[in-house]
Formats: structure tokens, C-alpha cells, sequence
């Protein structure tokens, strides 16, 4: 079982060089700035998914409908815990993420559950760009965007 959930949050790694998203407009749901071992862990951002852009337009595992603006920014100070990224909800969203290296990371469904998650086990100081995408076109759902420390996989 966790050799399957390696390869699943390897999978998830695969960035992907391009250039779409505007990561410079203001993110629709604000930003924050986070230092390895912050408190209130995990981190829970109420949103609102999707968009009228096609992140498959982003390539690799990128998949969904997003906004043009990020949903979420996080500044965030890296220290020696992963950081992770996981969108909850009751529908099928999916996740993008910028970079602080300018690659786009992109989940659909992790958990087979339709919620992503999109993981760095050695995460890099700097910004990270969230956006919370539908599966499906023209779907909006409500959903937890959930940033946070704790790797799900290491007690397994």
C-alpha cells in the first residue's frame, strides 16, 4: 500500500515548463505567508472551484477548468517537513500549482475520490500559486483548499 501511494504522490511531481496562468494577477481568495512548522496546520482556505481556461493547456497531468487569476498565493518559508496541497470537496476538482522554480504541478484525483493533492516532500522557499479547478466545464463546486505539513502517507 505504500509503495501504490509513493508512486501516486510521485506522479503528482511531474512538473510541467509552460506559461498560461497569469500568476501576477491578485488571487482571488488572498494570500498568506507560512514558515515550516506553522501553527493551525492544516491550513483550510474555503473556495470556490473552476474557471472558463483548459489546464490541460499546461500539459503533463494538468486537467480542468481554472480561473485565470490564482485562488490562493502562499509565501512560504521552507524548513524540514513536506509541504502538501489538497482540495476537498463533494464534487471532482482538481489542482494546479506554481512553483517557486516556474514549473506547474497539477493533480486530478490522488485519492481515486475525486479530491488532488499535489505534494513536495522537500519543499523550496518561496511562492506557490494555487489554483482550484472542476473537473467539467462550467461546474462551479464549493470546496476546502488545505495546506498543510503532514504527509497523510507516512504512517502507512
Amino acid at each position: 500500500m505504500r509503495l501504490a501511494a509513493s508512486l501516486i504522490l510521485a506522479s503528482c511531481l511531474a512538473p510541467v515548463a509552460a506559461q498560461a496562468q497569469n500568476y501576477e494577477l491578485e488571487p482571488t481568495y488572498g494570500d498568506i505567508k507560512l514558515t515550516a512548522g506553522f501553527e493551525n496546520d492544516p491550513y483550510a482556505v474555503p473556495v470556490v472551484s473552476g474557471g472558463e481556461i483548459d489546464a490541460a493547456s499546461l500539459g503533463g497531468e494538468c486537467g480542468g477548468f481554472i480561473a485565470e487569476a490564482p485562488d490562493m498565493r502562499v509565501q512560504y518559508e521552507a524548513g524540514e517537513f513536506p509541504l502538501l496541497f489538497g482540495v476537498y470537496s463533494e464534487g471532482d476538482t482538481t489542482l494546479v500549482v506554481n512553483g517557486p522554480d516556474g514549473l506547474w504541478y497539477c493533480d486530478d484525483d490522488s485519492w481515486g475520490d475525486g479530491d488532488p493533492l499535489v505534494s513536495f516532500p522537500s519543499p523550496q522557499s518561496g511562492q506557490y500559486d494555487i489554483w482550484v479547478g472542476s473537473y467539467e466545464r462550467g461546474t462551479n463546486l464549493e470546496a476546502t483548499l488545505g495546506i498543510t505539513e503532514i504527509d497523510p502517507m507516512a504512517g502507512e
